[in-house]
């Protein structure tokens, strides 16, 4: 009894110690929103009054507008798409199925300077058009303006859609056939059971993809800045960079938080609202609606125009560009520019991998409201766009870096400069923060799939909960390590908002490389890097692939 004791008192302290960990683990990731709240209150000056009266109400207004264009398009192509590859049958289904997820590999900042490049004055087509037409100058001819909220709306809505689109399919392949037939039998037309009996059922998995979609528009700064369209996110580096004024960065930083947290809790509050249940008897071959025909033809080319316009004509003209460029783009700069990207994305993997399995783990091993708690607001970073969580990073590690600096400058006589903001350390505890969630939820949902024995067994042959996890379940679940590594890599290797306000100085990425020629309207030789962005942007395209294969044949 006395033995049984002390091993009790010893499994708590371990406990004891994994939850204390986790509970640091998360104050770090939480600490970024609190200093941007903070400093939004408490600003050296106070230009909240000023911002209020001139441009913010056009930041918000361009930003709603932004959103609500983008969110609307996406929703179209995502669940008609969806729809069509799901619920019917035409020819090259099954190759569309997988096709309209390779978008997802472009950025949206790439696809917009591509197709500036293609549709602007100077552009290839609007050349011929002149020539062909006999055109001289923009008085004889109209054409639509591609840096403007209506191109923005556009090229968002080409790479967005996928999120709607991957998980508005998976709803529909889990819904119950039955549901559709009986609507049939009822004398209702296929459009009409879509309307009143399908749509309505995935309604959840629609405010997730919606809410996702809306999001990566908030976060967007590339392409926004590069067709001058105000949204909070371009003024936000504006204040902060040319106006040099932090505070008033903070304070616009916090009404994007504004608009985060008003999209997580309206998606959480659409799934709470619909509650559904399905059978087993998902949607199979001899379901499905026959398109022939015209019919057949049109759902294909419906299908094939967001690939075509979203994937397929971008890689083309940098493919085209990056053949031709090779020997100019294909030099030292590159070289360290790939290189820095390789070393900041494998940084940031590293950690995430380690935190998400420390979370993970600590929730297994401590089931709780307090673990439950530390795993939810872990993901947080997720949802807070690149620009935000740059300053919420920034002020922490600026304070903690000067008051160094002024320890050793009384201590030392020697100043130490910016130990950490200055360094990479910033932008791989960014990076940490924003995709932690990728990697804590991989992990967690392939520890869900272990069964308890496992611990039990490994308990009693003498092994701590550190060593299990490391001999026992890692090597289990390594398989969904490897997906979360390789989505946290690429999400790192895209990454620009964060990464232009906290790289160090003379320090550049591919996707900084990309920005800075682009802006200098050098697109031939930044190509190259461009489309290396897009071919590692194609492993999770791949993966998303694999498992649309193994759900539907």
């Amino acid at each position: 009894m006395i033995k049984a004791a002390q091993r009790r008192s010893g499994t708590d302290k371990t406990n004891r110690y994994w939850l204390v960990t986790a509970a640091i683990t998360t104050f770090l990731v939480v600490l970024p929103v609190i200093s941007v709240f903070y400093l939004a209150f408490f600003p050296e000056e106070n230009i909240w009054p000023h911002l209020f009266n001139t441009v913010l109400p056009d930041y918000i207004e361009n930003t709603l507008i932004l959103m609500a264009g983008v969110g609307t398009c996406c929703t179209l192509i995502g669940v008609g798409c969806a729809w069509l590859t799901s619920q019917c049958q035409f020819p090259g289904r099954k190759l569309m199925s997988w096709l309209l997820l390779f978008p997802f590999a472009v950025p949206a900042y790439v696809i917009a300077y591509t197709y500036t490049d293609l549709l602007e004055y100077a552009g290839p087509i609007q050349i011929e058009l002149r020539n062909l037409f006999g055109w001289t100058s923009p008085n004889d001819y109209w054409f639509p303006e591609i840096r403007s909220m209506a191109g923005a709306i556009t090229v968002m809505s080409l790479v967005f859609y996928p999120y709607v689109y991957m998980l508005a399919r998976a709803a529909f392949l889990d819904q119950s056939s039955s549901l559709f037939i009986a609507s049939r039998s009822l004398g209702r037309t296929p459009w009409q059971s879509f309307f009143l009996v399908s749509l309505p059922t995935i309604r959840p998995a629609m405010a997730v993809g919606l809410s996702l979609v809306l999001m990566e528009t908030l976060n967007d700064f590339g392409t926004v800045d590069y067709f001058a369209v105000r949204t909070l996110t371009a003024g936000l580096y504006d204040t902060w960079l040319n106006l040099s004024n932090v505070g008033g960065a903070a304070q616009i930083a916090c009404v994007m938080l504004v608009f985060v947290i008003t999209l997580v809790l309206s998606e959480r509050h659409s799934r709470r609202k619909v509650t559904l249940y399905h059978n087993n008897a998902t949607t199979d071959n001899g379901n499905r609606i026959m398109l022939t025909g015209i019919k057949g033809i049109l759902a294909a080319i419906g299908c094939f125009i967001p690939v075509l316009l979203g994937f397929l004509i971008p890689s083309s003209l940098l493919s085209y560009y990056a053949f031709n460029y090779f020997d100019i783009s294909w030099n030292d700069q590159f070289l360290a520019y790939s290189r820095n990207s390789f070393v900041l994305s494998v940084s940031a993997v590293l950690v995430t991998i380690l935190v998400g399995l420390l979370l993970s783990y600590t929730n297994r091993l401590i089931k709780s409201g307090p673990t439950r708690f530390f795993v939810r607001l872990s993901t947080l970073g997720y949802a807070m766009p690149g620009a935000v969580l740059a300053i919420g990073v920034i002020i922490p590690l600026a304070a903690f870096d000067n008051t160094i600096d002024n320890l050793a400058l009384q201590w030392f006589d020697t100043a130490t400069g910016l130990l950490l903001s200055g360094s990479l350390f910033a932008l791989v505890f960014a990076y940490s923060i924003r995709f932690l969630a990728i990697s804590t939820g991989s992990v967690e949902s392939s520890l869900e799939k272990v069964t308890p024995n496992m611990d039990l067994a490994a308990r009693s042959l003498g092994k701590n909960p550190l060593a299990t996890l490391i001999t026992v379940h890692v090597p289990i679940i390594s398989r969904g390590i490897v997906t979360a590594a390789l989505v946290v890599f690429v999400d790192c290797m895209k990454e620009l908002p964060a990464t232009i306000i906290l790289r160090p100085f003379n320090f550049e990425t591919l996707a900084t490389h990309v920005y800075q020629f682009a802006s200098d309207e050098l697109l031939e030789e930044c190509a190259l890097s461009a489309l290396l962005i897009v071919l590692v942007g194609i492993i999770p395209v791949v993966l998303l692939s694999r498992t649309i294969d193994k759900r539907q044949p």
